[in-house]
């Protein structure tokens, strides 16, 4: 079996679970390979070593993310295309997509290991720019949500929306976050946006404090093509692809579209979606129930 590890951090916790994963796995005939900043921090020895997706065989069984739910939303850069699915161990604090604890490894392990597991598919968001060479060397595709976002400024931003170029609307706000079911429980969430099964053929369009208050967040077929322009005060606002940002000038038209690739997230018994939900929201804990 051939796993790979990522992490972008390497703190004594990470180091714990990362050995912790060594013993359970010896005379286990499993092939590691590592993420090469995380094997210079820890000083490993006698592994593969990967940078980005180039390094990565495609015949790899899965990658192991170490972390937040940050550092998983990182593995869509490395993995790209080459259909790799992830499991997260959660070492952050919320960890919507991490799901297992890293105090769990060993109890989910064997499961692991033996290739008893489901691998659930992700809808993905692609951005690109018109008449701009802004997001040349920058992997576009994003797992929770594309945004725009103002720049070094109090002042409103106007974020004219068509979609399929039809207009929608012009948004007079702070932003505004084009998410995939995904990324429901992400930003969106924290700006009122609706939480969307995983399995939705959805996007979400959620204004980012809106000073026009009848304007809502909206939930569209993930078919429609979305096209954003931005203009206000200042000359630029932030285009962000999930961790990535980039400064943009106002006035390029923005096109959003649910993107070809799909995401391969590792699901093991015992840890559904609606599970994570209960668990990481509180749902059900009145003591009514």
């Amino acid at each position: 079996m051939k796993i790979a590890i990522f992490s972008i951090d390497a703190n004594d916790e990470i180091k714990r679970v990362v050995d912790n994963i060594f013993d359970i796995s010896i005379n286990k005939n499993i092939s590691f390979h590592i993420y090469f900043k995380l094997f210079e921090s820890l000083n490993l020895k006698d592994h593969n070593v990967f940078n980005n997706y180039m390094d990565l065989d495609s015949d790899l069984d899965l990658m192991i993310s170490i972390g937040g739910d940050g550092t998983f939303l990182r593995t869509l850069n490395i993995i790209r295309d080459k259909g790799i699915p992830v499991l997260g161990i959660n070492t952050g604090r919320l960890g919507f997509l991490s799901t297992i604890n890293h105090e769990n490894i060993s109890k989910f392990y064997n499961d692991i290991i033996s290739s008893n597991y489901k691998v659930e598919e992700r809808t993905t968001v692609i951005v690109k720019v018109l008449n701009s060479k802004i997001l040349e060397g920058i992997f576009c595709t994003a797992l929770n949500e594309i945004s725009i976002v103002r720049k070094n400024t109090t002042s409103l931003l106007n974020i004219k929306t068509q979609l399929d170029d039809e207009f929608l609307n012009s948004y007079w706000s702070d932003g505004l976050i084009v998410s995939t079911p995904t990324g429901s429980t992400g930003y969106s969430l924290s700006c009122g946006g609706p939480i969307i099964s995983p399995n939705s053929n959805s996007l979400i369009l959620t204004p980012i404090s809106p000073h026009n208050l009848n304007a809502r967040p909206i939930v569209i077929s993930d078919k429609t093509k979305i096209t954003i322009n931005v203009s206000g005060r200042e000359d630029f606002h932030l285009l962000s692809i999930d961790t990535k940002s980039v400064s943009l000038k106002h006035g390029n038209s923005i096109i959003i579209e649910k993107s070809p690739i799909k995401f391969k997230l590792v699901k093991l018994d015992g840890n559904s979606y609606y599970e994570t939900l209960r668990e990481k929201l509180f749902w059900g804990k009145d003591k009514r129930n």
